[in-house]
């Protein structure tokens, strides 16, 4: 027989936990159950359609046989556009040549990782987060993993990142944080900040500097009171150092549309070009032309930012504030006030408790299996963004969210605590 043996990276690279847990629900839902289905990081295009004047110049673009391969780099037009759209709203300057376009978020963030770890450095991540334990692992670099706490509303500190610094080559920042919704204090951010330039500072002339990956691809998605900071608008030093993740894809309701950013250092985003090309993932030309004619319609973006962002809120807060009667309640859970983004962390601690048939819930992966099966909710557990198994946290998305859904399923998790005893 066939050696069926594949390379290192194949045969240790673990799969998508969301995924594995979407075709869980898939299943159920096949099988005629109702399930509140708060999993998946996207929108239903029913509730939250992309902007109508973004789809017009879609459309327009495709007409006019915008069809062939665009520049590696992306086309000028929307280059330029990208630029005036960041300087006007977050007074970030970014020239031609510092500013790369791709298939969204993703491949930026793998050509990211691609350009500047080599195998054996120093990967500083905080968990929970998105999928930086995967790139971690596509490069062979070392894992340096801070597991946040609830008293930071799950972002790192700087005292935690600052004991990892030395001899490391990246260091990996979301904010707002997929999965938790929460931001950087912007006191807490100048002081990471701090810490890179100083560590920068003392690093020889032949030595690899310290690189910044921030991803702020829901930047334009906060709430209430909640202020996105960023690395280079708080200390212009960083721009030689930071490297940004963004795009269209969460500020527009617009994943499917593949229309992502990268702004940074012009030698280290020819660098990324250069992997990008070979991988060949481009954001297509049709959807670069739209996307380059969508950004300089001002009001057009404020209008649906604003609506967008309402309908958003709306859901958090209203599953947000079920959550703290169930736990007024006397219910094992919890929840953090929504601050950005389209998610809720929420807590739901029911290890040890006993089910009406009598089974006891051993571990985490009981209670979420309990919670489908009983609640018919469908949450991400934090494990799935590299937290320990110990861990009681979840994600909550509203991205699919009918809010006339949302009383019912408060309903259902009452009922389903409801049926547990210590």
């Amino acid at each position: 027989m066939l050696s069926q043996k594949l390379s290192k990276l194949a045969e240790t690279l673990i799969g998508s936990e969301i995924v594995k847990l979407g075709a869980d629900i898939k299943a159920k839902m096949i099988q005629g159950e109702t399930i509140y289905n708060f999993t998946i990081g996207d929108f239903d295009s029913s509730v939250f359609p992309i902007p109508k004047e973004l789809e017009n110049e879609i459309v327009k673009a495709y007409r006019n046989l915008n069809t062939t391969y665009p520049p590696a780099e992306g086309t000028l037009e929307l280059r330029n556009a990208v630029g005036e759209f960041i300087q006007k709203r977050e007074g970030l300057q970014f020239d031609n040549n510092e500013i790369l376009i791709a298939a969204g978020g993703r491949p930026l963030i793998y050509a990211a990782y691609r350009a500047i770890v080599d195998k054996g450095e120093k990967v500083i991540y905080a968990v929970p987060s998105w999928n930086n334990n995967h790139y971690v692992h596509f490069t062979e670099g070392e894992h340096i993993v801070i597991e946040s706490k609830k008293e930071n509303n799950f972002m790192p500190s700087a005292d935690e990142i600052k004991p990892h610094l030395k001899r490391a080559s990246l260091l990996a920042l979301c904010s707002p944080l997929n999965p938790t919704g929460t931001t950087f204090k912007k006191e807490e951010l100048e002081a990471i900040c701090d810490m890179v330039i100083s560590e920068n500072e003392q690093r020889g002339g032949e030595e690899k500097k310290l690189y910044l990956l921030y991803d702020q691809i829901y930047w334009t998605l906060t709430f209430g009171g909640t202020v996105h900071y960023n690395p280079v608008s708080l200390r212009p030093a960083m721009k030689e150092f930071t490297i940004f993740i963004d795009g269209i894809s969460k500020a527009f309701a617009a994943t499917g549309v593949r229309v992502g950013w990268a702004l940074g250092p012009a030698v280290l985003i020819n660098k990324m070009k250069a992997i990008n090309s070979h991988l060949g993932a481009w954001a297509p030309m049709a959807e670069q032309k739209a996307t380059a004619e969508y950004l300089q319609q001002t009001a057009a973006v404020d209008s649906f930012l604003t609506t967008f962002k309402n309908e958003l809120a709306e859901r958090l807060q209203r599953i947000y504030k079920g959550f703290q009667e169930l736990k007024n309640q006397g219910f094992s859970v919890d929840a953090i006030a929504p601050q950005a983004a389209i998610y809720l962390t929420i807590q739901i601690d029911l290890v040890g408790k006993t089910t009406a048939a009598g089974e006891k819930l051993k571990d985490q992966a009981q209670v979420t299996a309990y919670v489908l099966n009983e609640a018919k909710l469908a949450i991400v557990p934090f494990t799935a963004f590299g937290a320990s198994a110990q861990s009681n946290w979840y994600r909550l998305s509203v991205g699919t969210c009918k809010k006339e859904k949302i009383n019912e399923m408060l309903i259902k998790l009452k009922e389903a605590l409801q049926k547990l005893s210590e």
